[in-house]
């Protein structure tokens, strides 16, 4: 057997233990994970500098290579999720309802782990334990393959998750980290229908295409963000620009951020020289259409091609437009059904982009980055599904169950 058969096989076993697993006691590993976590921060960080080495050697720099860090200050937020991952209630056992049919028979439907879930990703190593907290709260084995620049730290990861699994008698292969970085493992992954039940893919649109088109295990779509935010031409121009701000520059290399901005004509001669001369200050570098380059000359001139680009950088495009059916028109072209934001002091307006706007999350008045699962109270996330099927917008505990039907019967046969 392949070194991923033998993790398929063994993570397939240890989904009957955790189906069985009483949430007090899958509580006590995510408790003892964030404590080893702090315990063994000197290890983590060692290992990360060698990812972080390698990295740079290769060419990787700013945003992207900013994914990769692991400080003192993040692995306590990895920590503090796993503890606010235990704090929530188990969704596993959950009656969504019960109903009593004529011939007597009582039918409910109950939410259940899914079983094995596979994820591939690439640089950030706060995946490693984000997605075994929510895999284990939710009774899942997890088989996790990320990518070759944080391998170190992704295996250092592992060990430490694997020790809280072994020090409260749950099996170690709760949780697997694939040392084989290499495309083979990653399409080997992508085939293992015999073991994976879902198989979730968080990185760049390469990664998450390439994954959707090739592998025979369903796949839920999550992460390319070319996020847009639309400035009405009712818009407090001031909290415009801060909520821009944000949204561009608070972290650039990040799916939620903004990607482009959409202006209305009306407040384009005020607006763009404010926002522009605030995202030169931010090293922002500004793409616009003729509108843009005339009321700002140090903008570049956008392409075709950047109105659809995530750059996952300090660019941002910019477009004018003469109406918000032209913004509702423009953003349903280019978007990537991951987040979108509206400022706007007009109701009717706001109402109206929530009801036509068709992404995973949908803002009025406020910054794209808010699409979270911390932020939206899940403790923390397995991904932002853009797609519409099983799940979609940040994946919490929720949606990485299933259902199954229960059925009290009395004696009922069917005639």
């Amino acid at each position: 057997m392949t070194e991923l058969q033998i993790k398929g096989k063994k993570a397939k076993e240890t989904a009957i233990f955790l189906r069985k697993a009483s949430s007090d006691k899958k509580n006590k590993v995510l408790i003892r994970a964030a404590a080893l976590l702090l315990e063994k921060q000197a290890d983590i960080i060692a290992s990360n500098k060698i990812d972080l080495k390698n990295a740079a050697d290769n060419g990787i720099t700013g945003p992207l290579l900013d994914r990769l860090v692991l400080n003192k200050t993040r692995i306590e937020g990895m920590a503090e999720g796993l503890k606010e991952i235990a704090a929530l209630a188990d969704p596993v056992g959950e009656v969504l309802q019960m109903e009593k049919r004529p011939n007597g028979l009582i039918i409910g439907k109950q939410r259940v782990p899914i079983g094995v879930i596979g994820i591939i990703f690439e640089s950030r190593p706060n995946v490693t334990v984000d997605a075994f907290g929510l895999c284990l709260k939710t009774g899942n084995a997890s088989i996790l393959r990320g990518g070759k620049e944080a391998i170190k730290t992704n295996l250092t990861l592992g060990k430490i998750l694997q020790q809280a699994l072994l020090e409260n008698n749950f099996p170690a292969e709760a949780v697997q980290v694939i040392e084989d970085t290499s495309r083979d493992s990653a399409r080997a992954l992508m085939k293992l229908n015999e073991y994976l039940d879902l198989l979730i893919p968080r990185g760049g649109a390469g990664l998450i295409r390439s994954v959707v088109e090739n592998s025979t295990v369903p796949v839920i779509e999550t992460g390319v963000g070319n996020c847009h935010i639309y400035v009405d031409s009712s818009a407090n121009l001031e909290k415009a620009a801060a909520i821009c701000i944000n949204a561009k520059t608070q972290r650039p290399g990040v799916c939620n951020a903004a990607e482009s901005l959409v202006i209305h004509t009306d407040i384009a001669e005020q607006f763009i020289p404010l926002i522009c001369e605030q995202l030169q200050a931010k090293n922002v570098e500004i793409r616009g259409d003729e509108t843009v380059v005339n009321y700002f000359p140090e903008a570049k001139k956008a392409t075709e091609e950047d109105w659809g680009t995530e750059y996952l950088d300090l660019i941002i495009s910019m477009k004018v437009i003469n109406s918000l059916d032209e913004a509702i028109n423009h953003i349903g072209k280019y978007s990537t059904k991951h987040s979108e934001s509206i400022i706007t002091e007009n109701y009717t307006n706001a109402q109206r982009f929530l009801n036509e706007v068709d992404s995973a999350a949908v803002y009025v008045n406020a910054s794209t980055r808010f699409t979270d699962g911390y932020e939206f109270g899940f403790g923390a996330e397995i991904g932002i599904s853009t797609q519409k099927l099983h799940a979609r917008g940040p994946m919490g505990l929720k949606e990485l169950t299933s259902t199954k039907y229960i059925i009290y019967g009395d004696g009922q046969i069917r005639e």
